[in-house]
């Protein structure tokens, strides 16, 4: 049987003079920039729901895709995972992420369920054999199935409270087995659609307790990878408890798992919580929890989540500059949590889709290392807050002490300019 991708070349770097659309223009892997290759600063993952799971459907309309995967038998998923991992070859892409229900086809149970996934987990573990292809992380898909539709650690049936407990438990110890970096939760049910029928402070605990029993279990089976929490701030649910990276940290500390859990943020998933990209990753990044990144773009007209492939450079110029100002990733990575529209039906499509977000990374990254190593936007910063640098004793006094000091100091201050417009010159610098 000849396969899905049979005549699509493996992609090389050419340069930025190539015309070769099957090629790499900016993403040299072995390229060293910051003492690191590009390989290993990015650590590119390719999301298996989108590129191998969606059916090209809408709300206005089903299936437009026709692969040859496409089915309910463990031999479809098979053949879906083999395919998979001749994408991974053809884009050299390092890494792979999966939910439970993208590798595997529903059963009529729990334990069918947890038995398919055990197999197609021993196949894919198969398929990493003698090869640099790792699993950047695993997740359980606890919003789908119908089962899942009032939430799954946030439900008011125990029941599903339950299923959801044993069905993350068996995804943990799959990742752990493929030798994952990362476990994420993302609660795309674990919100609400009316306060009428919603019990708030009953739904926040029973989810703190579950992301709990989550970190005692990683660490009991010896799991030296990171939990990871994705916020997002509604769809499909009207409000999401993980709405932006601020509640994501307020939850964390009330439960006191800060150190034990790190986010991964989303570029779609921040703009629909009116954020920017970098607010988000500056955001998490000062808090400590800044653990790995899904990289793609919304359309900006539509106002949801379009999970469209990302395009903009200068946008993942200052993404990736608070990615490199915090130290770059450890265990995480960016992943392509993004999909090929639903009129682009042919395999070139699906890779070359890849081809052209991994450039776009790679010049952003590189584009925000030379502007990082060039110093000059921290100077200005740092110019800003000198005044700091000499009355430190401020911040460790007291609002009486600091009343009688303004007034005997005759404190006046004149506004100075935030010289945002000469920033932004110096920003497009770089690019």
């Amino acid at each position: 049987m000849a396969g899905y991708f049979d005549g699509i070349p493996a992609i090389r770097y050419e340069g930025p003079e190539t015309d070769n659309e099957y090629a790499f223009r900016h993403y040299n892997p072995d390229e060293v920039v910051m003492g690191k290759t590009l390989r290993d600063h990015l650590r590119f993952s390719v999301a298996w729901w989108h590129s191998f799971a969606w059916p090209g459907g809408d709300p206005f309309g089903g299936q437009t895709f026709e692969r040859p995967w496409f089915g309910d038998t463990m031999e479809l998923a098979k053949l879906k995972a083999d395919e998979a991992f001749d994408m991974f070859r053809i884009l050299q892409a390092p890494f792979f992420c999966w939910h439970d229900a993208d590798i595997r086809p529903e059963g009529e149970t729990l334990a069918e369920n947890l038995s398919r996934l055990d197999e197609i987990i021993d196949h894919i573990g198969q398929r990493m054999e003698g090869t640099d292809i790792q699993c950047l992380w695993g997740t359980a898909n606890l919003f789908s199935h119908r089962r899942f539709m009032a939430g799954a650690a946030t439900n008011p049936d125990p029941e599903v409270f339950l299923f959801s407990a044993a069905t993350v438990k068996a995804c943990l110890d799959a990742t752990h087995k493929l030798k994952g970096a990362n476990y994420v939760l993302w609660g795309g049910r674990e919100g609400y659609e009316t306060l009428l029928n919603t019990d708030l402070k009953r739904e926040r605990q029973q989810a703190g307790r579950f992301l709990s029993m989550v970190v005692d279990y990683k660490h009991k089976i010896g799991f030296e990878g990171t939990i990871l929490i994705e916020p997002k701030p509604q769809e499909p649910t009207k409000h999401q408890y993980d709405y932006d990276v601020a509640t994501v940290y307020g939850f964390l500390k009330d439960f006191g798992l800060e150190n034990e859990v790190k986010l991964n943020v989303e570029q779609g998933h921040a703009i629909l919580a009116g954020h920017s990209f970098e607010h988000e990753l500056a955001l998490a990044a000062s808090l400590g929890v800044l653990g790995s990144i899904d990289m793609n773009k919304n359309d900006y007209q539509s106002g949801w989540d379009t999970d469209q492939f990302p395009t903009n450079v200068p946008e993942m110029m200052l993404a990736y500059y608070e990615v490199l100002k915090a130290g770059g990733f450890t265990t995480g990575g960016t992943n392509f949590d993004a999909k090929v529209r639903r009129q682009s039906l042919d395999p070139e499509d699906l890779i070359l889709a890849h081809v052209g977000a991994m450039d776009c990374c790679a010049a952003g990254l590189k584009a925000a290392a030379k502007m990082l190593e060039d110093g000059k936007l921290e100077q200005a910063r740092n110019e800003r807050y000198a005044g700091w640098d000499q009355v430190q004793d401020l911040l460790g006094s007291d609002l009486a002490t600091l009343h009688e000091r303004a007034l005997r100091d005759s404190v006046n201050p004149e506004p100075r300019s935030g010289r945002q417009e000469r920033l932004e010159n110096l920003v497009n610098r770089y690019l």
